[in-house]
């Protein structure tokens, strides 16, 4: 947590240092984001090797770059939900199977996106 009184650029450089923080836990944690990472960074460079114009490419990366976001904060949801505790409730299930969800819409406008682009 940025500390009251960081102002300016401090404030810049220890907002940076918690999200270069939150991507090592990613990593380091949780599986799913390690594998759309990877798929990532197979797909970035093909990304610029298809002959597309630069909206296309734009939309190409986008797609891969939403989902990573979306799995940060799935990551982020079951990590606050498993914080409060290990019962099952039925609100906690809930919030876990929304933010999968959000992947699972996600990851299918990612491929819709990338399916569209490539085949036409």
């Amino acid at each position: 947590m940025v500390k009251p009184g960081n102002q300016g650029l401090k404030r810049i450089v220890c907002a940076a240092g918690y999200s270069l923080k939150g991507l090592a836990a990613a990593w380091r944690h949780e599986a799913a984001f390690r594998q759309e990472l990877f798929v990532a960074v197979v797909l970035v460079p093909l990304a610029f090797w298809l002959n597309v114009s630069g909206v296309e490419r734009l939309l190409l990366l986008l797609a891969l770059g939403q989902v990573l976001l979306v799995e940060l904060i799935n990551s982020a949801i079951e990590a606050v939900v498993d914080r409060i505790g290990s019962e099952h409730h039925e609100l906690a299930g809930r919030a876990k199977d929304l933010g999968s969800a959000a992947v699972l819409i996600s990851l299918s406008l990612a491929a819709a996106v990338w399916l569209t682009i490539t085949l036409s």
